[in-house]
């Protein structure tokens, strides 16, 4: 883990540590992680540049709103499924726009590992414009265990058969 001082908007000195499972995609553009729990984790996204954090569970993370430079985007997906086409859309125009602002993106799940690697490795389809299996791959090289289903990799195959 991650940490260093900080001074937080009061001037007191606090710790920013990453987020669990945190990793950069593309440096200063896109992060996955997973679920930042301690106002810290907030600090340390941004400090490091992320402004815009894409959650993909239920809920909202636990102290959403204890760093105010950190706009939450909301894209609610049950954890072991899939995202849609349309959610998919809204998490990459949410990184295009936040990037033509010279702001960085972090996305996550519960672990960062199934929902989070499956839009990671969409990105990578559209951005870099890699074909499924290849992204799939360089998302678990970057990030062990990532995209936890079958349902998940055929979505992301799909995706880029649906793009092309």
């Amino acid at each position: 883990m991650t940490s260093r001082c900080a001074l937080n908007r009061c001037g007191e000195l606090k710790m920013a540590s990453a987020p669990h499972n945190f990793s950069w995609i593309e440096p200063n553009k896109l992060a996955g992680m997973a679920m930042p729990r301690l106002p810290a984790h907030y600090q340390y996204l941004f400090d490091n540049g992320i402004q815009n954090l894409v959650t993909l569970c239920e809920r909202k993370p636990p102290y959403h709103d204890t760093c105010p430079g950190v706009k939450i985007h909301h894209i609610k997906i049950n954890d072991f499924c899939s995202p849609s086409f349309e959610q998919i859309k809204r998490f990459l125009a949410i990184v295009d726009e936040a990037n033509a602002k010279g702001e960085g993106v972090g996305v996550h799940c519960l672990h960062g590992l199934g929902r989070t690697g499956t839009m990671l490795a969409c990105y990578l389809v559209k951005s870099k414009k890699m074909a499924g299996v290849d992204a799939i791959a360089e998302i678990r090289r970057i990030r062990h265990g990532s995209i936890e289903t079958s349902g998940q990799e055929k979505t992301i195959i799909q995706f880029h058969h649906h793009i092309k």
